[in-house]
């Protein structure tokens, strides 16, 4: 995946030391950060606090003599959105404000991208003139004017059918813009009806195979035509903010959409295969009240008291158990109280939890685990959620922040206790035995127990 970087900043960085704004060392700081992230240097500075927008877009104003437009108080001109699509739109942090003549004039995040003006100008078919605005806001307005490119359209259940089948809107005669985003939306929406979390796209010799995979059992839902394919593809990909135009490497997105006035959010994963691109489509539920889920006083007091002590928190359970599920609940509780730096690591966020710093891994920049796990402990974490660790080195580094009072939140796959136990019985897991001050076992949505140090470790012995 591209790197993302902000031409401008890069050529003026080192004024922004000279003009006193930022000493040398927060630049290279700055840098650090960007690089990991996967974000340019400007929105690093911002997002650690070392600089605000403000003071950053007043320097480039200066700088480049060009005019600051506040998208908040402007009302584009509508029709121009047809020179720029969504993707461009997007990729490029740039919206279409007015035309005079034969000049478009744009808001750009980064005025000196020349490849993103080139690019503009030969779509466009004119001139450009570019004004300064907000990255923050540009992206907010994209969504605001884009709602047909961007939006799955809202999902309602509560009057369907249980008999719903997504080709009757496959066949349907529509034959609008918005058709591909209504088969998508109507896939979704029967993949909730039966309560199917997961949801898999294949080529097969007469299009792309629409799969749910439900309890290890893959089930074949019907096939989108060859002719369809690569416009639902291309769509499916604009949808969770990936790149259309490539197929060869794999990309990680989320979907965003609301079922019965719910925000939902489902994660997509892209892989090449040598039939063609594999899809894959997981729905997360939103985080609930930690009281709805463990209705035990005395085993939500367990939990609690793990919370404020330095220790591992093991949630364990079978595949689509509702392991994520649990976590989001208890980091969004613990959140609520505003005591306590909380960190994730996740390959990617499934819900903007407020007052928690998630952060999503990037082997494509090399921010993977290994890169994390050097760099968080800076960060001062009191809890840590890991979504899964793969090696030895990174499960040895986390369980060792136990012994600097922190306390880890980590996901284990075990299909019953006595699967945990014999998994357990490995010698690689000594050590965490030897930490972990509560389990939370998930046997099913409507059973969830959790154990305290002193039973756990007795359990697991």
């Amino acid at each position: 995946m591209e790197t993302v970087t902000n031409k401008t900043l890069e050529k003026l960085k080192y004024d922004l030391v000279r003009a006193g704004l930022v000493p040398y060392e927060t630049l290279e700081q700055a840098q650090e950060i960007a690089n990991a992230q996967n974000i340019n240097i400007g929105q690093a500075l911002i997002n650690s606090g070392m600089l605000t927008e403000e003071v950053l877009i007043k320097f480039l104003e200066n700088k480049l003599h060009t005019p600051f437009v506040n998208l908040d108080d402007y009302s584009l001109d509508t029709k121009c959105l047809k020179y720029i699509n969504y993707t461009d739109a997007k990729k490029f942090k740039i919206l279409p404000l007015f035309k005079i003549e034969d000049t478009l004039t744009v808001a750009m995040a980064d005025p000196l991208d020349l490849f993103a003006i080139d690019k503009i100008v030969e779509s466009a078919a004119c001139s450009i003139e570019p004004v300064l605005a907000s990255e923050s806001v540009i992206l907010k307005k994209i969504d605001e004017y884009y709602p047909n490119d961007i939006s799955v359209g809202e999902i309602y259940t509560e009057s369907s059918s249980i008999n719903f089948d997504w080709r009757d809107e496959l066949h349907s005669e529509d034959l609008s813009d918005t058709h591909i985003q209504k088969i998508i939306r109507a896939i979704l929406k029967q993949a909730i009806l039966e309560d199917t979390h997961e949801v898999l796209f294949q080529r097969e010799d007469s299009g792309l195979g629409v799969n749910f995979k439900k309890n290890v059992e893959i089930i074949n839902k019907g096939t989108i035509p060859n002719a369809l394919t690569l416009s639902f593809i291309a769509k499916l990909k604009i949808l969770a903010d990936l790149d259309p135009s490539v197929s060869e490497v794999p990309q990680l997105g989320k979907l965003n959409f609301k079922v019965d006035d719910i925000s939902v959010v489902a994660s997509i994963s892209t892989f090449p295969t040598i039939m063609g691109e594999r899809i894959f489509l997981k729905i997360y539920k939103q985080p609930k009240l930690l009281s709805n889920i463990i209705n035990n006083s005395a085993q939500l007091k367990i939990l609690k008291d793990a919370l404020d002590t330095p220790g591992v928190i093991l949630v364990c359970g079978s595949p689509l158990s509702g392991k994520t599920h649990v976590i989001y609940s208890i980091l969004l509780e613990t959140a609520s109280k505003g005591k306590k730096n909380l960190m994730t690591l996740e390959s990617i966020a499934k819900y903007n939890l407020k007052n928690v710093n998630q952060c999503e891994l990037n082997e494509n920049v090399g921010f993977n685990m290994d890169k994390a796990s050097r760099f968080i402990e800076f960060q001062s974490p009191d809890i840590i959620y890991l979504e899964g660790i793969k090696n030895k080195e990174a499960f040895d580094y986390f369980s060792s922040l136990v012994y600097d009072n922190k306390t880890i939140i980590m996901e284990f796959m075990a299909n019953n206790m006595e699967d945990l136990r014999n998994k357990m019985s490995i010698s690689d897991f000594e050590t965490l035995k030897s930490i972990i001050g509560c389990i939370i076992f998930i046997h099913s949505k409507n059973s969830i127990e959790v154990f305290d140090k002193e039973t756990a470790q007795k359990y697991l012995a």
